[in-house]
């Protein structure tokens, strides 16, 4: 830290971050999908072994030339990522962020009638009666 313009900051920066050290692999990876680290660096032999087993990160650097800075400023991933744990429910900002996702269905006479139990009990327990009669018309409207 000695030739950091900076060094007062990274030093108290420091002062808040631990080394842990794991026994066996698989219990390095469940510790750090838990974590859901914004920043994951996989420094270590065959790092791809590791790497493809990560389940919760906001961008994961690969390899021992893969710096954190090389994404935040050059290499194309994006620099705008989930903290605090929140890689577990979320990614970094993305093309897809960007894009509308629609989704359609279709049901058969005979499908309705199978999920209709379903769909009236859930829409009557949440109040929602137009919902359950929604189905009931058209299940009623076959029988006729």
């Amino acid at each position: 830290t000695a030739l950091l313009p900076r060094k007062e900051l990274v030093e108290q920066s420091l002062s808040h971050s631990r080394i842990l050290v794991f026994a066996h692999r698989g219990t390095m990876l469940d510790f750090s999908n838990a974590y859901a680290p914004e920043h994951l660096i996989i420094s270590m032999d065959n790092p791809w072994d590791i790497a493809a087993d990560v389940t919760a990160a906001g961008s994961v650097f690969v390899g021992n030339y893969s710096p954190e800075s090389a994404g935040d400023y050059a290499s194309g991933t994006n620099h705008t990522l989930p903290t605090s744990g929140w890689a577990r429910s979320y990614s970094g900002v993305n093309i897809d962020s960007f894009m509308r996702k629609i989704t359609f269905q279709t049901l058969t006479q005979q499908g309705l009638q199978s999920l209709a139990g379903t769909i009236v009990t859930m829409a009557e327990a949440e109040g929602l009666h137009a919902h359950a009669q929604a189905v009931n018309v058209r299940i009623n409207d076959r029988a006729n």
